[in-house]
């Protein structure tokens, strides 16, 4: 029997899997994809690298950016930020800065947009409980609706009123115009007070060979200590009896089974999955409940271009409603490692859809020539440069923040809560929308939560604040770890000698 049985090695998993280790303790993970990383995970097509959506390393907790540095040491890149929107032909930047957005506009719109603050700032919405609400109390609704709307809900798939104004709050920095002058009196990032306002995101931290290389050192690293990573092993049953959870079941083929028992569960399965999947199951409530939670997936059209660079950033946001696509990531501009050929350049042109949608089925070459139209359409690329193209597709992708996830949150956890050897972590599990260091974060507290210390993993990623942003330059991390209670899984040493 297993001390600890983990479902799923996406960042949550394998780091509850890697600080387990740290303590002693053993476990298993079972992950029913090809490779490990889940989200994070790097797909590599004939030598050219590229991420499910890009995926930034920075966190304000100490102990994460610790193991980050512990788990792939020399191969962790520091990098610069460039990111812009694409609106109208016109390039602005994001996070947006008032006067560069104003002075891109033109001065008939910068006046709209002045009234529309104005308005916004003597008659303010008063509740704000949906994602309109939030933004065009900070904005103005005429900022708001050329620069959230059109893109927002081309991630979501629904009317930005439909979206929770608790996603807003953490993914949105609380620029507004007001701020804007006060940078001009009192320069750049002083608030007037005294405070200075900094922010994590202009550096980042990058594996060389995309995030998916932290993954698969991490699963490396607990092979090497016994701790086994099973693939293509899809949890179909969780079996249950007295408030304790005694086996999992994964089906192999029509009629066979595998069992796996343990001390203790740790599950990173989206929870309607988790749900439907208990046996015997819940109540019809909680039934109800996992069901109500929604979901939306995504897709990679990547394109191999025989070009050089076709443009500076790590990525632009799209939006133009003209187009489907979403957001396009240029992952040379990551990291050089991750195209075989610098004369080459590979672009991720994102599309954000359900999976019953229409587009969701139609044929790689399908997508591919969507893309390719949509890019000669905003002038990014010349037709006659695409090599070749692949498609990467990815179901439950972003966790919905609705009207109804709240409540039914709830009641799912407080069903859940009765279970004396289960705990959920990372995105899914907690269907929350947790940046890689707010899923690990959930890893490790589950993992020392096993050998007895108290922490709320829910209460991960729940403060209401801009999560990229803190004041101050001494600020010192949000962290509420204690130290590490052992050494490393591998030292720096043997880890040098794994890069080969």
């Amino acid at each position: 029997m297993n001390d600890t049985l983990i479902i799923g090695a996406g960042p949550a998993g394998l780091t509850a899997a890697y600080e387990l280790s740290k303590l002693g303790c053993h476990s298993t993970i079972l992950e029913a994809g090809e490779q490990v990383g889940g989200l994070s995970r790097t797909v590599n097509y004939q030598g050219f690298r590229f991420d499910i959506g890009g995926h930034r390393f920075f966190s304000k907790v100490a102990y994460i950016n610790e193991l980050w540095n512990e788990i792939l040491s020399q191969d962790f890149l520091s990098r610069s930020r460039l990111s812009r929107i694409l609106y109208r032909g016109h390039f602005f930047d994001y996070p947006i800065k008032a006067f560069d957005a104003l002075s891109g506009l033109g001065p008939v719109e910068t006046f709209l947009i002045c009234l529309s603050y104005a308005k916004a700032k003597i008659f303010p919405q008063p509740n704000e409980t949906n994602f309109e609400q939030w933004v065009s109390n900070r904005f103005g609704y005429r900022l708001y609706e050329i620069f959230f709307k059109t893109y927002t809900e081309k991630v979501w798939g629904m009317p930005c009123t439909e979206i929770s104004a608790d996603w807003a709050a953490q993914r949105i920095k609380n620029l507004s115009l007001g701020e804007a002058l006060r940078n001009a009196v009192f320069g750049n990032g002083n608030t007037g007070n005294g405070e200075i306002i900094t922010t994590l995101i202009d550096q980042f931290k990058y594996p060389r060979l995309g995030p998916g290389m932290m993954w698969e050192r991490c699963e490396e690293l607990l092979a090497q200590q016994g701790k086994k990573t099973l693939l293509c092993a899809s949890v179909n049953q969780i079996c249950h009896r007295n408030a304790r959870v005694e086996c999992v079941k994964v089906k192999r083929g029509s009629d066979a089974w595998d069992e796996f028992s343990a001390e203790h569960f740790i599950s990173t399965m989206p929870l309607r999955n988790l749900i439907h999947a208990l046996e015997p199951p819940p109540p019809d409530d909680v039934l109800k409940a996992a069901s109500l939670l929604r979901y939306r997936d995504y897709l990679t059209v990547v394109l191999i271009l025989n070009r050089q660079e076709v443009f500076p950033d790590n990525w632009i946001y799209i939006h133009s409603p003209e187009v489907r696509m979403g957001r396009i990531q240029n992952y040379k501009n990551w990291s050089m490692d991750m195209v075989p050929n610098p004369r080459q350049t590979s672009l991720g042109l994102e599309y954000f859809l359900w999976a019953h949608d229409d587009e969701w089925n139609w044929s790689d070459e399908r997508l591919i020539d969507l893309g390719i139209r949509e890019c000669v359409q905003l002038a990014l690329i010349d037709p006659k440069e695409v090599q070749d193209g692949v498609v990467v597709r990815a179901k439950k992708a972003y966790p919905i923040y609705d009207a109804v996830y709240q409540q039914c949150l709830m009641t799912i956890k407080s069903y859940l809560n009765r279970f004396s050897n289960l705990q959920t972590i990372g995105r899914n599990g907690l269907h929350r929308y947790n940046n890689q260091d707010h899923s690990m974060l959930t890893g490790v507290y589950a993992a020392r939560n096993i050998v007895g210390e108290f922490h709320d993993v829910w209460a991960v990623n729940t403060e209401k604040e801009y999560h990229e942003e803190s004041l101050g330059p001494e600020t010192k991390p949000n962290d509420r770890l204690t130290p590490a209670v052992s050494e490393p899984v591998a030292t720096t040493k043997s880890l040098s000698q794994q890069v080969g």
